[in-house]
């Protein structure tokens, strides 16, 4: 979930910059010729709000250009705009077409700040709003007639409804799109893209909290003969299986992924080289009892592995796949059919009890 949540902001910030940035420019424009108007008309405190708001909105366009953090500059923008607009509406000389500003802040809200965030402003500006108008109104019967407030408040529901569903929409969308953009189509595993998004803020946590971390690379022993005997089918079969097996022998905060071809890689988090080396010969014994049924034949595989740890292979996940890899050849001109860790790069058996269940 907060990966789904990190991912969903990511997504987002381009247009929220975009979006950011012309509001900020229709606040200065407006807000400078507002300004003009209520010096015009006498109205010296309204005009020092919008100066102020102007002012502002300048100092936030220079800091959001270069900023990673659009959802802070976006709610500290958002903050004093809304005070002012409530501002406005509670001054004895503003008009009655102030308050038509509580149509436009669940826009806004929602396309700056996203569902969440947008929903709770959207709802606070909304409420304070229909207080401040009640209170400077109480008196009028005219203004307070039950069939214009009854249209007001259903068109602004509207607004509230239609902009919350469209910002859901458009997370789930592209939440979607990036998902489908990070997974291997045959296997279901993660692919490249994602398996170094996870690296990096999964090195990031190592290196803060000095904890181990290594990375698997495993293939699969002559599969090209299999694919070459009984077709491309009982390959893609193959490796479906190998990509359940993975997952079974994995925990949670472990990560497989599918290199490419028969290759598969595997993050794992909070864990040294020895450590791996269990987890790998664990995999490497299930997958070489496992027998995938195609056709009535019997098909069954082994595979050959390397492993790399973050430090002593390099610090980039780059540097710990060419370790790995290497080590993987290694492990196949050795014979196949084993693993080699980085520590001795011997060959190895199983270290400890193979039925551990740290990683299941």
């Amino acid at each position: 979930m907060d990966f789904q949540n990190e991912s969903a902001r990511t997504l987002g910030r381009p247009y929220r910059k975009a979006v950011l940035k012309a509001l900020l420019f229709l606040t200065i424009s407006a807000g400078t010729i507002i300004v003009g108007l209520n010096l015009a008309q006498g109205h010296l405190p309204l005009a020092v709000a919008e100066t102020g708001m102007v002012l502002f909105s300048v100092y936030v366009l220079h800091s959001v250009r270069n900023s990673r953090h659009i959802e802070r500059w976006a709610m500290v923008f958002l903050t004093p705009f809304c005070i002012t607009m409530l501002f406005s509406m509670m001054l004895p000389t503003s008009s009655v077409t102030v308050f038509l500003w509580v149509l436009i802040i669940p826009v806004l809200a929602h396309l700056l700040l996203g569902r969440r965030a947008g929903l709770m402003v959207s709802c606070a500006f909304m409420t304070i709003t229909a207080v401040i108008f009640w209170y400077r109104h109480q008196g009028q019967p005219d203004v307070l007639a039950a069939s214009p407030v009854a249209n007001t408040v259903l068109v602004a529901l509207c607004i509230l409804v239609f902009s919350h569903v469209y910002e859901v929409t458009r997370e789930r969308s592209e939440l979607r799109l990036l998902q489908l953009a990070q997974t291997d189509a045959l296997t279901g595993l993660p692919n490249r893209i994602r398996l170094k998004e996870v690296f990096e803020r999964e090195r990031k946590r190592a290196e803060r909290e000095q904890t181990p971390f290594s990375l698997i690379v495993l293939d699969l022993d002559y599969f090209k003969a299999i694919n070459d005997d009984h077709g491309h089918e009982a390959g893609d079969l193959l490796l479906r299986q190998v990509a359940d097996l993975l997952r079974q022998c994995l925990r949670a905060s472990d990560l497989p992924a599918r290199l490419g071809g028969e290759e598969f890689g595997v993050l794992l988090p909070n864990t040294s080289a020895a450590q791996a080396a269990e987890v790998s010969e664990k995999i490497r014994s299930r997958i070489g009892s496992m027998e995938v049924v195609f056709e009535e034949k019997r098909l069954g595989v082994t595979l050959s592995g390397g492993i790399a740890e973050l430090g002593t292979d390099g610090d980039s996940l780059r540097s710990l796949l060419r370790a790995a890899d290497n080590r993987m050849y290694e492990a196949k001109a050795a014979g196949r059919n084993q693993i080699i860790q980085p520590s001795t790069d011997d060959l190895f058996s199983a270290l400890g009890n193979p039925d551990d269940d740290s990683h299941t």
